[in-house]
């Protein structure tokens, strides 16, 4: 199976057939904002590729992006495949450490600098002789600007023609274990699962509906360059709006309106925590029993949270609660799980209202191949899939079994009506002195969904038994400094760990929960930039105070 078209043919459709049309919203600070319709996105993006293809680059040549999602950040992505080149899209939060082994590793030959917090720390890591553009929101510098090329530069008059086979991006891993890996995306695969994931979100949204999403999740992670950009470069009618800052984020929400809203499981879990923080719990689930007050105040809250008119709700990149689907679906928002890597462009498993069940990540997508290995990996086949590690042939071989399935490092269960469940990552595992192996992924879902956590790792490598840390929810950290709120969350914390332990086999049950002393974060190295565990990361940072938890005894700790 194959793409139509390919995903850069699509713009220039749209910029002929619907010039007008506003696709790209972009705040400016300040409450402003600047739309781009497609006859704009496309002029300027031929005018950047203009002036790419002027410097010589080879054919094929790697330019690079480090920059928060933008409007510019799609704009050059046009740019560089319209010059013939392939892209590499760096997390804006990386260190200037990963910066510089990425830029070396791809042989970037170009750098766009965008939207950043930390450029002046990240700077050190970009080499000396590389050239540099700045988008129209980048930290100020001295290098050519976005806007100053458009402005000199004249359309490139026939954009270069791209083969199905040719490499459309390298998209780097954002390294929960390890040096990242570059993962080599071809044209035909960002394309076919382009097409798929627009068709699929058009039936849910309505032919006659125009579709609004806000990207937010980083645009440098396949989640939302296959989800978001690849299905509205397909689509032409869907309007991308972005994010100003994390301070503003329900302001744009309340801004965009989105009718299709991704998310990850921690997002998610925030969301809840905030009504929470205005509502109790009981409180809440009383009111949403009252008939038709219920429905009123679910629509309140909805509305609070800026989702009001969301028509497609989706989680993916990690595990999310059952319960947590089942609490946003009881306030009327259809919260459904999907599952895909990198590795499938994001592109494999859905959830909707006929193939969903609590713990699992729906059905295969068309095109899609899936069956359970002997071991219990989950192995896939997709016309989505990548074509290799970029400079890893070694890692090529490991990663495909002899029949072409992708090997995914994911456990899992295979339904008869098709719907998969993950049940852990097979690196995941370990084993206490109890000498049978744990999957802390299913422990931490269940400790994730209590109303008073807001993430947790389970670990107990070779100790007498597991132990949990968790991160109290944002609103309750804050009250700590009152002793009975202290009191109240030790004697909840040993009331969880009981009920936990219930209904774990005995090898697999925790001797204790502690209490971490501060948030897991991805500037103190605690989380990936997509909010993923650094388990190793968080494991290290915990490693001195292990032996004396285990000493202690008490079955609830404070780090």
């Amino acid at each position: 199976m194959t793409a139509n078209k390919l995903l850069p043919d699509y713009p220039l459709a749209h910029a002929a057939s619907m010039p007008d049309r506003i696709y790209l919203t972009q705040p400016t600070g300040g409450g402003q904002v600047v739309d781009y319709t497609w006859a704009q996105v496309v002029d300027q993006s031929r005018r950047i590729a203009a002036h790419l293809a002027g410097r010589g680059f080879p054919p094929g040549a790697r330019i690079a992006m480090l920059s928060k999602n933008c409007a510019h950040f799609i704009m050059a992505e046009l740019a560089i495949w319209m010059a013939g080149y392939t892209t590499v899209a760096i997390f804006p939060t990386e260190t200037a450490a990963t910066v510089r082994y990425v830029l070396e590793h791809s042989g970037a030959s170009l750098l766009f600098v965008g939207k950043l917090d930390t450029w002046e720390q990240q700077k050190a890591g970009v080499p000396e002789a590389l050239p540099r553009i700045a988008f129209p929101l980048a930290p100020k510098t001295d290098y050519d600007t976005w806007d100053a090329i458009v402005a000199r530069t004249e359309p490139l008059a026939r954009p270069h023609g791209r083969r199905p086979e040719d490499l459309a991006m390298i998209m780097y891993t954002s390294g929960s274990t390890g040096t990242p890996k570059g993962v080599m995306v071809s044209f035909a695969a960002i394309s076919y699962a382009g097409e798929n994931i627009q068709r699929r979100l058009r039936e849910l949204v309505g032919e006659g509906l125009d579709g609004r999403v806000l990207s937010y999740l980083p645009l440098a992670h396949s989640f939302e360059r296959s989800w978001v950009e690849a299905s509205s470069l397909v689509d032409g009618r869907t309007r991308l709006f972005f994010a100003e800052s994390l301070d503003t984020f329900l302001q744009d929400l309340q801004r965009a309106r989105p009718t299709t809203f991704i998310s990850v499981p921690r997002l998610w879990l925030k969301f809840q925590q905030g009504v929470f923080a205005k509502m109790p719990p009981a409180k809440l689930d009383r009111l949403l029993g009252i008939p038709i007050l219920g429905k009123l105040v679910a629509r309140k809250v909805r509305k609070g949270l800026g989702l009001d008119h969301v028509i497609v709700a989706g989680s993916g990149s990690a595990p999310i609660p059952p319960d947590l689907i089942a609490w946003y679906r009881r306030i009327g928002l259809p919260l459904y799980e999907g599952y895909g890597m990198t590795e499938d462009n994001s592109y494999s498993h859905m959830s909707d209202e006929a193939h969903n069940a609590p713990g699992y990540v729906g059905v295969a997508m068309p095109g899609v191949a899936v069956k359970i290995s002997p071991e219990g990996e989950i192995l896939i086949k997709s016309p989505a899939r990548l074509t290799g590690y970029y400079k890893r042939p070694d890692l090529d071989a490991e990663a495909f079994t002899e029949d072409g399935f992708f090997r995914t490092g994911d456990l899992g269960e295979l339904r008869a009506d098709g719907l998969l469940k993950i049940t852990g990552r097979a690196k995941e595992l370990f084993k206490t002195a109890k000498g049978k192996y744990i999957a802390p992924a299913p422990v931490e879902n269940e400790l994730n969904a209590h109303p008073m956590i807001e993430l947790s790792i389970v670990s107990g490598v070779g100790q007498p038994a597991a132990y949990a840390v968790v991160v109290l929810a944002e609103e309750l950290r804050r009250r700590l400094g009152d002793p009975a709120v202290r009191a109240e969350v030790e004697a909840e914390m040993a009331r969880l760990l009981d009920t936990v332990n219930a209904h774990l086999p005995d090898y697999a049950q925790l001797q204790m929960i502690v209490i971490a002393r501060e948030p897991w974060t991805i500037e103190n190295g605690c989380l990936t930039p997509t909010m993923k565990l650094k388990r190793a990361g968080i494991e290290a940072l915990l490693a001195p105070r292990v032996e004396g938890w285990y000493a202690d005894g008490r079955k609830v700790q404070w780090e």
